[in-house]
């Protein structure tokens, strides 16, 4: 990325997409987005015009339900089974920072 580059600070948390993009990146429906907020396994910011906003790190979580849902897996359930997978990858990622040692370079 050039320095100055805007999109360089762009973290996973930055709620830069749209529903409508964020349905078409996951070949889903608004319809789905919504019921994902409905059962609390995202919540999209709001900007100020009241539109949702979806993150990086929201979009690879409702990914990773839609693969459950797309297997038969109803969306409640696809829910309770994606929060603790990824509150599992979490926990890893920590435990892994702990055991580098100081001054080495991440993975």
């Amino acid at each position: 990325m050039a320095a100055g580059d805007p999109l360089g600070r762009l973290d996973d948390d930055y709620p830069a997409c749209t529903m409508g993009r964020a349905a078409d990146m996951l070949g889903t429906t608004p319809g789905f987005l919504r019921a994902l907020g409905e059962a609390r396994l995202i919540t999209p910011l709001r900007s100020e015009g009241g539109h949702r906003r979806y993150s990086r790190y929201q979009l690879r979580i409702a990914a990773r339900a839609r693969e459950l849902v797309d297997q038969g897996t109803s969306v409640e359930v696809a829910c309770r089974i994606v929060i603790p997978e990824d509150q599992l990858e979490e926990a890893r990622r920590i435990n892994a920072e702990r055991r580098r040692p100081a001054g080495s370079p991440g993975p």
